[in-house]
């Protein structure tokens, strides 16, 4: 079955509704970043992440009211599987003398929960422990992750297709990791490695299919040298139609099943992966053509010079032609 095998519809008309809308979006996402701020993971700020296992069902309340009485507000405490499991996170207990001693802040969260809820009634299953300062070096190797990311696709594309090609590329790519920024900011979902693990799977699939239509952009390209840029384009986009819908459709699929069945580790990264793909898709259509058709009349490419050289020398042939009054 081939869905959209007679597709021909006229995308880069819309693509200033499509600007208009996402420049909203981007927008809304950034005033929530400013006004909220970005919620880090205790990977990124430094602390510990604590799963254990009671032997009766504990009182969430009274565990988070008891945490806060010995020195940590705010820990993030919820059940996962069943009652009894408990995931526990909370900020970095420095040490005075030395903040790098994570053993410290797990020592002194492991004397609250034997307050709390008696010594001996529960299971450390897995405790995880960052220093405030690993924390932050890991904040910058995720943006220059991200950064290195971008530079080695653009150097990419400059080299298979041309810097036409691989700016509007980038240019798409850069505005599906600002929407899933605005995504996140918008939901408060909390940045962690998962979440970085997901941006970095976005920008491979959004290139992925932005490279898709512009592959078949410079077959038509070859093949039609007395079309118009444009057209092209919008004749490209409607030939790659069927794989990209077929395409983004079995992802979304997958991806809805690890969001609902996968639990409170996968649901964050399933969540912006369905995102991803769904703004992923919009942008290669939407997005990367319309700037690569900007980029195209601005910057003329060879296809657009030699149509235009030819429509100069028919415009001369034509005037010779005419007959002297």
């Amino acid at each position: 079955m081939r869905l959209f095998a007679n597709a021909n519809y006229d995308f880069l008309s819309r693509r200033k509704l499509a600007y208009i809308l996402t420049a909203i979006f981007v927008a809304a996402g950034i005033f929530a970043m400013l006004l909220q701020g970005i919620n880090y993971s205790v990977e990124f700020t430094g602390g510990l992440q604590m799963e254990i296992e009671t032997q009766q069902p504990a009182d969430i309340a009274a565990l988070r009211a008891g945490l806060a009485e010995r020195g940590m507000e705010g820990a993030e405490i919820l059940t996962f599987g069943s009652d009894r499991e408990i995931a526990i996170r909370t900020e970095a207990l420095v040490d005075s003398l030395n903040p790098d001693n994570t053993q410290a802040g797990r020592a002194a969260v492991t004397r609250a929960l034997d307050e709390v809820l008696g010594e001996g009634t529960y299971r450390v299953v897995s405790a995880e422990t960052v220093s405030p300062r690993v924390g932050g070096q890991l904040q910058s190797q995720a943006l220059i992750a991200i950064l290195l990311s971008f530079g080695a696709v653009l150097a990419y594309l400059a080299v298979r297709f041309e810097w036409r090609f691989g700016l509007a590329a980038v240019a798409a790519t850069a505005h599906d990791i600002l929407a899933t920024l605005a995504f996140i900011a918008l939901l408060k979902i909390e940045v962690s490695l998962f979440v970085v693990a997901a941006l970095l799977s976005i920008v491979g699939y959004s290139l992925n299919d932005t490279i898709v239509i512009f592959d078949r952009v410079r077959e038509n390209l070859h093949k039609a040298k007395q079309e118009g840029f444009s057209s092209i384009l919008n004749r490209s986009v409607n030939e790659t139609l069927p794989r990209t819908v077929l395409t983004g459709g079995t992802a979304i699929g997958t991806l809805v099943a690890m969001a609902v069945l996968g639990g409170t580790v996968l649901r964050p990264f399933a969540l912006i992966m369905l995102f991803g793909v769904v703004i992923g898709t919009f942008s290669s259509i939407f997005i990367a053509s319309p700037i690569l058709l900007a980029i195209e009349e601005r910057w003329p490419g060879p296809h657009a010079r030699g149509l235009r050289q030819k429509e100069k020398a028919a415009a001369r042939l034509s005037r010779k032609a005419q007959p002297v009054a």
